[in-house]
């Protein structure tokens, strides 16, 4: 017998909620005793009604006690609005029981009766409790009876020895959670809700999931007229940025700036174009895409600021074709700009997309507008969910483009407002300077990693080829500061008589 062949094998239940198996290390562990708090509003109900869905059979047959003022049918006149539910499967595999007459007259010692009867009755497999801080109230306006521990412990242990996948909603806060509630709990899904100006994002996290290994922190989680989608904070496991891969080079689609970076950028960088508005950002992220395309590299281009078909018509501009290239499934144009954006939610998508195309090269485009179109309450996190991003997708092989608008003075040297440079293995650097009267463009590469690259500054053009790189600006100085001057050359001395 190899060893851990005796383990117990514990099933686990898929909850029907996107995102969310992932979140919680598989899915719910089948008989476990189960805790969904969070303040009114933050979606407990729904989401334990959609896992309720998916989950019950006829082999499965589901209760659900409501200890609350509103009768059942009131509540379903509500959930029938979202796609997961199913009119069919109420009174069949699905049964509503209202405790409310026992929890208010009776107390805590009949309601616990009452729900033994009906798990009995049913051959229940899922049970839930909505909700039990109701039961809390009622238990402390008679000190009498049954506390709520000792009620939470009995029905914990009578439900997991009859297999029952319980769930007990509370609408409880943070560290409102009574310990000794807490302690019999298999698994705690804490729902919150953050509301600043015009923005509200609803968040969840799975404090605590026995057996499992629950990815750690808050996720972003939506409702919509589908039902509940959690979008987790972690992409891609994390020995993902662990491969080792062959040193590759691949070409921007600039040739002047393959020369300029020593050869091309290298399969997995991360490469930020900086520049102010105007400068050619867009152009190069398109040429870089447009060269994928040409070598059979599939592309995902996520853009923040121009809508698809504008994009498509700027790309058509120097010859590329983009709207072939989606038709035919080579690249996926993500458009997002709400302003209540989900970071999670961003990320998640341009994930999916990378996977649906199996994508070898990103555009980001750009991180600044990326950071204008999120939600308040993401703004502190920015840089943290950026570099976990650029580590899956670059840890995957993925070659990354982000672009950048510089708005600062000329007179300082800055990549980025965002302070993500670090982040990064290669830096290209646009900027507008006058010269003998004009204004043009110059281009310099400030980083590269693990590779030499030129230090030289070169003029570039931007017209029907794209972009083109010129020739070294040479007798200037101060030239990267927008304000050159011409170097003087050395003054002779006079002849002595």
């Amino acid at each position: 017998m190899n060893e851990g062949s005796n383990k117990v094998v514990i099933d686990i239940l898929r909850t029907g909620v996107p995102g969310l198996d992932m979140v919680l290390g598989g899915g719910i562990p089948e008989y476990s005793f189960n805790i969904v708090s969070g303040s009114p509003g933050t979606g407990k109900t729904t989401l334990v009604h959609q896992l309720m869905f998916a989950n019950a059979s006829a082999e499965r047959q589901a209760l659900y006690f409501t200890v609350m003022g509103e009768p059942p049918i009131k509540m379903l006149r509500y959930q029938q609005q979202f796609a997961f539910f199913d009119a069919a499967q109420i009174g069949k595999t699905i049964h509503f029981v209202n405790l409310s007459e026992e929890a208010m007259a009776r107390g805590l010692e009949h309601v616990l009766e009452r729900i033994v009867v009906e798990v009995e009755r049913r051959k229940a497999g899922i049970v839930v409790v909505d909700s039990f801080r109701t039961l809390a109230r009622g238990a402390a306006q008679a000190p009498e009876q049954m506390n709520l521990t000792h009620f939470v412990q009995r029905l914990a242990l009578r439900l997991t020895s009859w297999q029952a996948t319980t769930f007990l909603i509370g609408e409880y806060e943070q560290n409102e959670l009574d310990i000794s509630v807490a302690s019999v709990a298999d698994a705690i899904f804490l729902l919150s809700q953050n509301v600043e100006r015009n923005s509200m994002v609803r968040k969840l996290q799975a404090v605590k999931v026995r057996g499992q290994d629950p990815q750690p922190g808050l996720h972003t989680l939506r409702i919509s007229s589908a039902g509940v989608r959690v979008f987790p904070r972690m992409l891609n496991p994390v020995d993902t940025e662990l491969r080792i891969m062959p040193v590759e080079h691949i070409s921007t689609g600039v040739p002047g700036l393959d020369d300029m970076l020593g050869g091309g950028t290298l399969r997995g960088n991360t490469l930020l174009v900086a520049g102010p508005s105007g400068s050619g950002k867009t152009t190069l992220a398109t040429q870089f895409i447009a060269e994928g395309v040409k070598h059979g590299e599939p592309g995902v281009i996520a853009i923040f600021e121009e809508t698809p078909p504008k994009y498509a018509e700027h790309a058509s501009g120097f010859g590329f074709d983009m709207q072939k290239a989606v038709r035919n499934g080579s690249v996926e144009l993500m458009y997002l700009r709400p302003l209540d954006l989900s970071l999670d939610e961003t990320l998640f998508e341009l994930q999916q997309a990378v996977e649906r195309v199996k994508a070898r090269r990103v555009v980001i485009d750009s991180i600044t507008a990326l950071e204008i179109a999120l939600a308040p309450s993401f703004k502190e996190e920015f840089r943290e969910s950026l570099y976990r991003l650029l580590g899956a997708l670059t840890g995957a092989g993925v070659t990354v483009l982000m672009t950048v608008e510089i708005t600062e003075s000329y007179t300082e040297l800055r990549f980025s407002p965002h302070a993500v440079s670090f982040m990064t293995h290669d830096i290209v650097l646009q900027r507008y300077v006058e010269l003998d009267g004009e204004l043009q463009t110059i281009m310099a590469v400030i980083k590269t990693r693990g590779r030499a690259h030129k230090s030289e500054l070169r003029s570039y053009t931007v017209g029907k080829k794209g972009i083109v790189v010129g020739d070294v600006i040479r007798g200037y100085e101060g030239v990267i500061t927008a304000v050159p001057r011409a170097i003087q050359g050395p003054k002779k001395k006079p002849r002595r008589r």
